[in-house]
């Protein structure tokens, strides 16, 4: 079976957990999920299986949309609720609406992140979550990300007797973005400490919510052999590709890898999905060294 899974993780669970148990319900190694979600994370995770393991990094690449709270007055070691509390600023009255709302914009647009300590990221070879369990601290990389938008969903809920504010949001971002760290940024816009007080990924991989499947469901589909019922075509995760029907003559070239004259595929003048027999069989894009020539970047042969 080939296709992606619009899967729902629930919390509780990493996104690792999730391939292990859909490995076992579709007889097969090859899966892997576009876009990791923490533990604590629920919401979208679209799962790739069979060939469509070939669209993981395309699925990766789209940009995502999460739905969360924020909690200004203290902060942690992990940036959300699974951390030690480490700062607290003890909030004496209440932001208003027009206070977060204008920070909120000013995180519109490219911004760098510092990853938070608790990450997977990489560091000389290791990641930097084992860094700080070992106690370790290392510096990190900046890294460049897009924030689409950053809006306040919800009336801000100020509770004077712990000195601290919450409010719900709505981001869209760009792959490699941490939303924990983009709640302890505002926070430090505004002067305080803060913390990601929750976190659910509403869309990712053209996915949404509403699309989504859980796990109980798949696994009472799995023993009824109705699992194919849930897998979309693994075109879902190039539909941003400008599509060109092949011809057999054509068809037969792109098997062997060959590139093709620009002047078959006109007007395109950027990657393209080469389409044949109602699959998408290949990406190709334009060759650098012979622009009026169209090479092979990604293969998907096997896409019946």
């Amino acid at each position: 079976m080939n296709g992606i899974l619009p899967l729902y993780k629930p919390r509780g669970m990493t996104s690792h957990d999730c391939d292990a148990q859909l490995r076992h319900l579709f007889h097969t190694r090859r899966v892997g999920h576009g876009g990791t979600l923490d533990p604590n994370v629920d919401g979208v995770l679209p799962i790739c299986i069979g060939t469509a393991t070939k669209v993981v990094d395309y699925l990766v690449a789209s940009g995502k949309t999460y739905q969360g709270e924020v909690t200004l007055g203290f902060a942690t070691t992990t940036e959300d609720l699974d951390g030690e509390v480490v700062d607290k600023t003890r909030l004496k009255t209440a932001f208003s609406n027009a206070q977060i709302d204008q920070h909120m914009k000013a995180f519109v647009g490219e911004i760098t992140q510092i990853p938070p300590m608790f990450s997977a990221v990489k560091v000389n070879g290791r990641r930097l979550y084992d860094y700080a369990r070992a106690g370790e601290t290392v510096e990190r990389p900046q890294r460049q990300v897009t924030i689409t938008a950053f809006k306040r969903l919800s009336e801000p809920q100020f509770d004077s007797a712990s000195g601290t504010q919450k409010f719900r949001f709505e981001v869209s971002c760009s792959k490699g973005t941490y939303v924990r760290t983009l709640a302890v940024d505002l926070g430090r816009k505004l002067g305080v400490a803060a913390v990601m007080s929750e976190l659910t990924r509403v869309q990712s991989g053209g996915f949404t919510l509403a699309d989504t499947v859980d796990l109980a469901t798949v696994t009472e589909l799995s023993a009824t052999d109705q699992l194919m019922t849930v897998l979309r075509p693994m075109e879902t995760a190039l539909s941003a590709y400008p599509q060109v029907e092949l011809t057999a003559d054509q068809w037969d070239k792109v098997q062997h890898g060959a590139f093709l004259l620009g002047a078959e595929l006109t007007p395109l003048t950027e990657a393209v999905a080469l389409v044949y027999a109602g699959k998408i069989k290949a990406l190709y894009q334009p060759a650098v060294e012979y622009p009026h020539l169209f090479q092979p970047v990604k293969m998907f042969l096997s896409n019946d």
